[in-house]
C-alpha cells in the first residue's frame, strides 16, 4: 500500500511539474508574440515616418529640380545666351553684344543692322533667344530692354565705322577695328543705362556704377570682335565695299560743288 501510495504521489507531482511547465510556455510565447507585435508596430509606424520623410525630402527635391534644369539649359545657350549674371547688377552680363559688333564690323553697316534686326524680331515672336532663352515682347519690361533696342543701331555704327578703315597689316587692322567699336560700345551704354535706371527703379548713378560691371568683358570682347573681324576680311575682302567705292561719291559731290 505505501509503495502503491508513494508511486501515486510521484505521477501527481510530475504531472503537477508537466501542467506548471506548459503554463509557463503558453505565458512565454505569449509574452514573445506580444512583443513581436509591438517591435511590428513600431516598425510600420517608424517606415511611415520614414516614407512621409522621404517623401518630403522627394518633393523639396522636385521642387529644386526645375530651376537646375534651367541653370544648365541657360549654361548651353550660343553666343546671344547668359555668360553670367552678377548678383548686385538687374542686367545678364551676356555675349550678346560680341554677336551685335561682330555682325556689324564683319558684314558692314546695312547688312549688319539687318543681322541684328531679324535676330530681335525672332527673339519678339516667341524664339527664346534673348538671354536667359527670354522671348516675346515681355523682355521690353526688363531692365535690358535699352541695350536690347540699341543693338541693331550699334551694328550699323561698328559696320561704318569698320568700313572707312584703311587696309592695313593685320595687326594695324586689328588695332583700328577696336578703336572703331568704341562709339557703338558707347552707343549701347548710352542706351542701355537710362532704361535700365527707369524699369530697374535705380537713379542713374546707381546704374552707371553698375555698368562698370560690364566694362573689362566689353574690352575683351571687343578685342575679340576686332581680331575675328580683321581674319574675316582678310580671308573674304570683297565682303565690305572697296576704298575706292566708298569715296567716289564724296569725289563726285566735290567735283559737283567745284563745277557750280
Amino acid at each position: 500500500m505505501r509503495g502503491f501510495r508513494a508511486r501515486n504521489e510521484q505521477e501527481e507531482g510530475h504531472d503537477a511539474r508537466v501542467r506548471t511547465r506548459d503554463r509557463n510556455d503558453h505565458r512565454d510565447r505569449a509574452r514573445d508574440d506580444i512583443r513581436a507585435d509591438v517591435r511590428a508596430g513600431n516598425r510600420s509606424r517608424g517606415g511611415s515616418r520614414s516614407r512621409a520623410r522621404l517623401g518630403q525630402r522627394a518633393s523639396a527635391t522636385a521642387g529644386r529640380r526645375p530651376g537646375a534644369h534651367r541653370a544648365l539649359r541657360r549654361a548651353h545657350r550660343g553666343l546671344l545666351a547668359d555668360l553670367d549674371t552678377l548678383g548686385f547688377v538687374p542686367v545678364p552680363i551676356t555675349l550678346q553684344t560680341f554677336a551685335v559688333l561682330l555682325a556689324g564690323a564683319a558684314l558692314g553697316a546695312t547688312r549688319g543692322f539687318l543681322a541684328v534686326l531679324l535676330y530681335l524680331a525672332i527673339g519678339f515672336i516667341g524664339l527664346p533667344v534673348f538671354a536667359g532663352g527670354s522671348a516675346g515682347l515681355a523682355v521690353l519690361a526688363l531692365p535690358s530692354a535699352g541695350f536690347l533696342l540699341s543693338f541693331p543701331f550699334a551694328a550699323w555704327l561698328a559696320g561704318f565705322a569698320v568700313s572707312r578703315l584703311s587696309r592695313r597689316s593685320a595687326a594695324g587692322q586689328a588695332a583700328l577695328v577696336f578703336v572703331a567699336l568704341i562709339p557703338a560700345s558707347l552707343l549701347i551704354y548710352a542706351a542701355g543705362i537710362p532704361v535700365m535706371s527707369w524699369l530697374a527703379g535705380i537713379t542713374l548713378g546707381q546704374a552707371l556704377v553698375f555698368n562698370l560691371a560690364f566694362v573689362p568683358l566689353d574690352l575683351v570682347k571687343m578685342a575679340l570682335v576686332a581680331i575675328v573681324a580683321t581674319a574675316v576680311h582678310r580671308a573674304f575682302p570683297d565682303l565690305l565695299p572697296p576704298r575706292a567705292s566708298r569715296e567716289a561719291p564724296r569725289s563726285a559731290r566735290r567735283d559737283a560743288r567745284a563745277s557750280a
